[in-house]
């Protein structure tokens, strides 16, 4: 059958990005940039990052999973196309597009492998293949460039607390002298030194060398694959480690990444960066390396070109923030220049360790609260509280400061508040003021209620439905196919529809992964020939939208 002609340059880059769930860069390269990199031992990833570029100060658009990754798959700011809520359906601009769909469009082989949660439900437009068996090697041409996302949950903050026999499972590959010990865990100044968070973040640290263990296992497959010096290489987490005062709080632990890219031939390896990015970057710049356009509408902006040169500051500034956490009701707002960390939290009067049914179970959240309980106990008795320190009780105390201001040069676990400080006055105004042009350009739909965002999104209660594509044939007799609402896509498959699909699973309905209808849909780039008598199924699928009916007919060529 034939395609749409490829936009593509002469010798695209393949695409691989490897990506993780909630670590900071504690990985034995960022020794000397992240405190306590040291302990870690991560042989592969230490290896990508001596071939290619470490950004040393890279960070997330928000410090939790699913608006971090919209952020990421759209190089959009959450809280300005609606996806700054843990978990939600948006609706985003009818502009938007998820990130894969572009390469699609320019004839890449799209696969993801296999985890979503960009806040939206995931169209079939987007991927060649999004299952747990998504591969660049299922692609049907050897010539053809692929794009290759593949999600382990390995590090995942769950995998901390497994059982004896659950966590030896999955760190099954971590050697007995690969190891972390508890009794040399670095950890920082705001966790109360005990035995559960020793153990927890030794535990945090064998599943990064499990993590860095998967990793090499990709790189190698490339390598057998004769695919390493055309493959640019693309590593990154989502947010930070999943403890308290990191996953979930708008602090540097809860949105400092690491982010490494090897592109052989291209970046120097020992590459180091050390300007300020968003991983939201991440997009443009994939577009802008391959020889892509990219859209006008992107918030990041490109760290690197085809040739790989570097912009030397892409980002005066990187900004993030804080909104709903599943039933915890919160607004928080953060921007971070070089040198500081400004926090403005919209509620004060609620503790940033709000009660959450996901967390309170864990480990590490209830020795927290129950030291804090003792501490009332001692309070109790007329003692006076030595449990925690004043920095540790802050993590679980009722109440915040509405503004925080940390010299993270000087302080990068951000133990003293420098906000109302005369001699910092001038920092605090200047970041204030950042962090209000930056609300004024982009907008930031985290202020208004939730509610009434619904409301507009899905009026009624009733989403809106994407209208079925219109479809004819050209005098040529090419399949023409067009639709009305702005911003669907159209896919077409020659794969009739069955009635034997498989229930979603849970996690699939949550995350927004494609529906698995068993069928291979096409992205509709421009006109194409259908073989005489080929019945082709034509559907369109807009964000946020519920899809289309389908259009089937056969064409027969004039």
């Amino acid at each position: 059958m034939d395609r749409a002609v490829s936009n593509l340059p002469s010798k695209p880059p393949n695409i691989v990005w490897i990506s993780t769930h909630d670590i900071n860069p504690d990985l034995g390269c960022y020794q000397g940039v992240w405190p306590g990199a040291e302990y870690a031992v991560t042989p592969n990833l230490d290896r990508l990052a001596a071939e290619g570029a470490r950004y040393d100060n890279a960070f997330a658009s928000a410090p939790v999973c699913a608006p971090a990754r919209s952020a990421i798959m759209t190089g959009c700011f959450p809280t300005a196309i609606g996806t700054m809520h843990m978990r939600t359906k948006a609706v985003p601009p009818p502009y938007i597009r998820l990130l894969p769909e572009y390469f699609r469009q320019a004839g890449y082989y799209c696969t993801n492998n296999w985890f979503t949660d960009f806040q939206v439900a995931t169209p079939p437009t987007v991927f060649d293949e999004c299952s747990s068996t998504a591969h660049w090697r299922n692609r049907p041409d050897r010539e053809t460039p692929f794009f290759a996302a593949f999600h382990g949950m390995t590090t995942h903050e769950s995998r901390i607390y497994h059982a004896d026999d659950a966590f030896a499972e999955a760190t099954r590959n971590v050697p007995p002298e690969a190891r972390h010990h508890p009794d040399d865990a670095p950890l920082p100044p705001y966790y109360p030194d005990t035995p559960v968070f020793r153990r927890a973040w030794a535990r945090y640290s064998d599943l990064i060398t499990e993590m860095d263990h998967w990793v090499g296992g990709l790189l190698d497959q490339l390598e057998e694959d004769g695919l390493s010096e055309s493959t640019m290489v693309v590593f990154w987490s989502d947010h930070g480690r999943g403890m308290p005062r990191a996953k979930r709080w708008p602090n540097e632990a809860g949105l400092r990444e690491p982010l490494i890219v090897r592109w052989p031939g291209v970046i120097r390896p020992g590459t180091v960066r050390t300007e300020l990015v968003h991983t939201m970057d991440l997009a443009p710049t994939m577009l802008t390396a391959s020889g892509l356009p990219v859209p006008e509408h992107m918030h990041g902006n490109a760290l690197f070109d085809g040739d790989g040169q570097f912009g030397e500051e892409p980002n005066r500034f990187v900004f993030a923030g804080r909104d709903r956490m599943d039933e915890s009701e919160d607004t928080s707002r953060t921007v971070r220049d070089s040198r500081y960390r400004y926090i403005r939290h919209y509620h004060p009067d609620r503790s940033g360790m709000e009660h959450l049914r996901y967390t309170d179970p864990l480990p590490t959240w209830i020795e927290f609260r129950d030291l804090a309980c003792r501490e009332a106990g001692q309070l109790e008795l007329g003692l006076e509280p030595d449990l925690l320190t004043d920095l540790q009780r802050s993590v679980v105390a009722a109440r915040r400061p509405a503004e925080e201001l940390y010299d993270v040069a000087a302080d990068p676990h951000e133990t003293v508040n420098l906000a109302g400080r005369p001699e910092h006055e001038s920092d605090l105004q200047r970041l204030r003021l950042a962090l209000r042009d930056w609300q004024e350009e982009y907008g930031d739909l985290g202020l208004q209620p939730e509610a009434d965002l619904i409301e507009q999104w899905r009026p009624g209660g009733r989403g809106r439905l994407t209208e079925e594509p219109e479809v004819s044939l050209n005098a040529e007799g090419w399949l023409v196919a067009r639709c009305t609402t702005d911003g669907a896509s159209i896919g077409w498959t020659l794969d009739p529809p069955s009635s034997d699909v498989p229930r979603r699973s849970p996690l699939d309905e949550m995350t927004g992964a494609p529906e698995n209808d068993g069928r291979r849909w096409n992205l509709y780039t421009g006109p194409f020939h259908a073989p005489e008598g080929t019945e082709v199924w034509v559907r369109a699928w807009r964000l946020g939208f519920e899809p289309s009916p389908e259009a089937g007919t056969i064409f027969t060529r004039p």
